[in-house]
């Protein structure tokens, strides 16, 4: 049976979702105990967590993936991340566990839409009926993760390579400029020394 990029999305959350079941824990997260108003670090997010959508079950993946653990261990973690940061912390998590380096998503798939470059939770423009033009007007159905770059390394890595190739020309030619300055230069230098 052939599956769609879609299917990937359910698959995902009813993986993650039977752990969570097989593990007692509670599809919702329980609420942050109420913040101290004399601790200026305290936390005062209170937005409940649904443990069963797909930015949380991303975020715990991504999670256990990188500290090789199970999710039971980062669940408190993929709880705080999402309450603090919502959807859109998914890119600084991917940021942090490659030790702060920014992500080029055309050439590294994007976590939570897999390279689709949308939203996987909003319909598209299709299921929505938007009007044909704004296809090409900036139109919001982007992924809040990678912003809609298209993750298409086969097609970018040519492109990349024209454009080092010519940064690499460009270099090529500004060292042999500076290596005759240089060589005009000291031979300058050497005939004020000879004389003197």
């Amino acid at each position: 049976m052939p599956t769609t990029v879609f299917d990937q999305f359910t698959r995902r959350t009813a993986d993650v979702t039977a752990q969570l079941t097989a593990l007692d824990i509670p599809l919702t997260a329980p609420a942050p105990p109420p913040a101290d108003p004399t601790d200026p670090w305290a936390s005062s997010y209170a937005v409940p967590i649904d443990r069963s959508t797909l930015d949380w079950c991303t975020a715990v993946q991504m999670l256990a993936d990188y500290h090789h653990t199970g999710i039971d261990r980062q669940v408190l973690a993929a709880d705080a991340l999402l309450r603090e940061l919502g959807v859109r912390g998914l890119a600084q998590l991917h940021s942090d566990l490659h030790h702060g380096a920014p992500i080029d998503y055309r050439f590294t798939p994007c976590p939570y839409c897999s390279g689709i470059g949308e939203d996987p939770t909003q319909p598209d423009c299709q299921d929505v009926g938007c009007a044909p033009w704004h296809e090409f007007d900036g139109h919001e159905h982007l992924c809040p993760v990678c912003h809609g770059d298209d993750y298409q390394p086969q097609w970018f890595a040519e492109e990349h390579m024209t454009e080092l190739e010519q940064m690499l020309a460009d270099a090529i030619e500004e060292s042999e400029e500076c290596a005759s300055l240089r060589c005009r230069i000291r031979t300058r230098l050497r005939r004020r020394t000879v004389r003197t």
